[in-house]
């Protein structure tokens, strides 16, 4: 039988179509090359970690039109501050904004780029990470000097994510990757590599040196000084755990872990006034996604896929309460993600919680119970 011409056209389309995304997925699956690792079975939302809709009572703060409060500081007058970008997929321009006490938004600082991690230093100077220049400091006329862009060994800060400050003055802070800059797929391979890249520091503002406190985290995030400044916590995303740095006694200079098997992937982390921690999360750990660490040819394939293939992260908004022993107080949720999609960060002002996000539109303020 005769196959008619137009037919013949399309099947030869599709064939040079199939073997094109055969190329593609090839060619992006051999750009990265992941370790294996096996994550511990993902813990039973119950007893301190059942689920609830506590979230589901936020106010929200709009921020006017940007996106992506990714960590929130507060002033000594009260004042609202957070770095934003100009669309939820458009990470390439950027400011840091102020929300004042009565709700009025306003540019703080043209950074023209993404400022994710913050915190006001004594002098009430906003030390924060840009994804452009390092690690930064921005006086209170919004005027923005970097204070360092590299290690002690050269080694580049490519995604400065959080910072905190000890009573001393010391900043400490991290840095996700000294190997790729910030894009939704560098992310995304930094994950499903799952190899050891930037680190934790410190900077001493006296003597204007960085000095590397653990080289090598799985996705290095949130940064916490403890109430004493016994010790600095930080959070490995990438391992759904947080890790302890010693600062002071027997144990200064170690490293151990603080809380282990996390129930999502744990982002910002910030200390309250009574020496407890609150930890945000991005969204809550996927079973699948889980399941193919430890087969790093499957994750080179499902890397190699396009976008619309891979596994996106599902809106679910979830907090924890954690003693300065690493106990879990109490458990926060939006399991619907309608109010509170995601959690980068939190932190604790006047009886509210304010919640920022990677890609939100607003700042999440939600009221503690007495």
């Amino acid at each position: 039988m005769k196959i008619p011409k137009k037919l013949k056209i399309s099947i030869v389309s599709i064939l040079v179509l199939f073997a094109l995304f055969i190329i593609n997925v090839a060619y992006n699956s051999w750009s990265i090359s992941p370790l294996a690792w096996s994550p511990p079975t993902i813990p039973k939302l119950e007893g301190v970690l059942a689920e609830n809709e506590l979230l589901s009572t936020i106010e929200q703060i709009d921020l006017n039109g940007w996106f992506g409060p990714e960590d929130i500081a507060i002033d000594n007058q009260g004042n609202l501050y957070c770095g934003v970008h100009i669309s939820k997929t458009d990470f390439t321009d950027g400011r840091v904004l102020k929300i004042d006490t009565s709700g009025k938004v306003s540019v703080f600082a043209n950074s023209e780029s993404w400022v994710t991690g913050m915190h006001f230093d004594s002098n009430q100077n906003l030390i924060a990470g840009d994804l452009e220049r390092g690690l930064i400091s921005i006086d209170q006329n919004g005027h923005i000097k970097t204070l360092a862009s590299e290690d002690e060994n050269g080694n580049k800060f490519l995604i400065p994510n959080d910072v905190d400050i000890a009573s001393d003055g010391m900043i400490y802070f991290t840095n996700t990757s000294s190997k790729v800059s910030f894009s939704s797929k560098h992310i995304w391979k930094l994950l499903m590599e799952a190899r050891p890249d930037g680190g934790l520091y410190s900077y001493n503002p006296k003597t204007k040196r960085v000095k590397t406190l653990i080289n090598g985290t799985y996705f290095g995030n949130g940064v916490a000084v403890s109430q004493n400044d016994d010790f600095v916590l930080m959070v490995d995303l990438g391992k759904y755990r947080i890790r302890r740095y010693w600062l002071k006694g027997d144990k200064k200079g170690t490293t151990d872990i603080f809380l282990d098997n996390l129930t999502g992937f744990p982002n910002g982390i910030s200390r309250s006034k009574d020496g407890s921690f609150w930890l945000g999360f991005s969204t809550k750990r996927d079973k699948s996604l889980d399941e193919i660490h430890s087969k790093p040819l499957v994750k080179k394939i499902v890397y190699g896929l396009p976008s619309f293939m891979q596994p996106k992260a599902v809106p679910y908004g979830m907090l924890m309460h954690l003693s300065s022993n690493g106990e879990i107080i109490k458990t926060y949720y939006d399991t619907t993600g309608e109010f509170v999609a995601e959690a980068t960060s939190v932190e604790e002002h006047n009886g509210y919680l304010y919640l920022g996000g990677d890609v939100s539109g607003h700042i999440s303020k939600y009221k503690l119970e007495k």
